[in-house]
């Protein structure tokens, strides 16, 4: 069986890279990897060894970041951080029979330069922002070269566009990160009608991204037809999520966050995929947790939040990457006119999710045109464990 490294570049990253890696052990193949930014955890929670110790940056990445995140990147070091990952890459590749890319550009350049065989999955990129994919220089050039025996897309337009690019097949065959949501959870009460609340797992970003639901919730009128659900990461314990919400006028009782006047949310730990499956409307911030939403053929309303990845211009390219089933009311991140805007084109869509027949099918037909069916992860296993020797 053969040794194989994981090349990630960001905390979506590696959550996809951890599941093709688990796809990869299954097969008997001996799977390590090197995230170059952040901690890894994705890949420590599935059991995936890391090459050498890795560090947290409160940017989450390098790419759609303010030049606010951007100058944290300099000031944090983050530059430097990359540059040391990339010599422990030269120094340990020669171990390895293939590096396997899941990100963008910047892997790409890093696995090109180790000298070994490579499949790539880019993840990052589509051709559904602007209708022809514009690699950054030198991806493009690197991708075409023999060095990079496979390269996989995040949805068929960009697998097409790409393989006229590049003068080289390119293929669709699914998103990893779609599996864990695509298989059947837990089942939740049964309500006429569920809003998804999803804050998002990093911190600090989280505790001012539920504040900002939290005041989107306080614009909701009453009914007690409607539940609430809160997908929680452990991280946030209850005794400071009762502090956080007790600075803003929120009790938290039993599991269920309370406010005179408003629709109670019940906290569910560790069930972020019931809580997707199970909701009429998701609400929650751009990033993975959206896309995955899609392709489950949720309608999915975005809140801006204010982590540094969070910029106009990264909402919008998010909008253009899932379709017209992605929702952003107009304002500035926290401003009373986007909070307002927000709960008001949350309850038109709420009402809509379930009445629109035209929104349903339409919601359908965008969770497989740009996010594909479940089994991405072993498939793509199965065609990288081919290129091996």
């Amino acid at each position: 069986m053969g040794q194989i490294l994981l090349l990630s570049n960001g905390h979506g990253e590696d959550v996809s890279g951890a599941l093709i890696g688990q796809a990869l052990q299954s097969l008997g193949h001996h799977v390590q990897a090197l995230p170059l930014a952040g901690l890894g955890s994705p890949y420590r929670q599935a059991g995936i060894a890391l090459l050498g110790r890795s560090h947290e940056f409160s940017t989450g990445g390098i790419g759609y970041t303010s030049l606010r995140g951007r100058l944290t990147e300099l000031v944090q070091g983050q530059i430097l951080y990359l540059l040391r990952r990339l010599l422990r890459l030269l120094r340990h590749g020669h171990r390895f029979d293939l590096i396997v890319v899941v990100g963008d550009v910047i892997p790409v350049i890093a696995a090109w330069l180790s000298r070994r065989p490579v499949a790539t999955y880019l993840v990052a990129y589509s051709s559904h922002y602007e209708g022809r994919l514009r690699l950054p220089w030198p991806c493009g050039e690197l991708l075409a070269s023999s060095r990079f025996q496979a390269v996989f897309s995040r949805d068929q337009l960009t697998a097409d566009d790409l393989t006229g690019q590049l003068q080289r097949p390119v293929h669709f065959i699914g998103n990893p990160f779609m599996d864990p949501v695509l298989t059947p959870a837990e089942a939740l009460p049964s309500a006429r009608q569920r809003i998804g609340l999803l804050p998002g797992s990093r911190r600090p970003e989280l505790e001012d991204n539920l504040l900002l639901l939290l005041q989107l919730i306080e614009k909701l009128p009453v009914a007690a037809e409607l539940s609430l659900d809160l997908a929680l990461v452990a991280s946030l314990e209850d005794a400071a999520l009762h502090a956080l919400a007790a600075s803003v006028g929120w009790q938290l009782e039993r599991g269920v966050l309370s406010r005179p006047g408003t629709v109670p949310i019940t906290v569910r730990r560790d069930a972020f995929q019931s809580v997707l499956q199970h909701s009429d409307l998701v609400i929650g911030m751009a990033g993975t947790a959206i896309e995955q939403a899609v392709g489950l053929a949720r309608p999915a309303l975005q809140l801006p939040g204010k982590g540094p990845q969070f910029t106009a211009r990264f909402a919008e390219a998010q909008r253009r990457l899932l379709g017209p089933t992605v929702f952003c009311a107009p304002g500035d991140a926290g401003s009373s006119e986007n909070i307002e805007a927000t709960a008001a084109m949350a309850l038109d869509l709420l009402k809509r999710s379930r009445s629109d027949q035209p929104l349903q099918e339409q919601c359908r037909r965008e969770a497989s045109r740009r996010l594909g069916t479940a089994g991405g992860g072993t498939r793509m296993a199965a065609a990288i464990s081919k290129l091996l020797p």
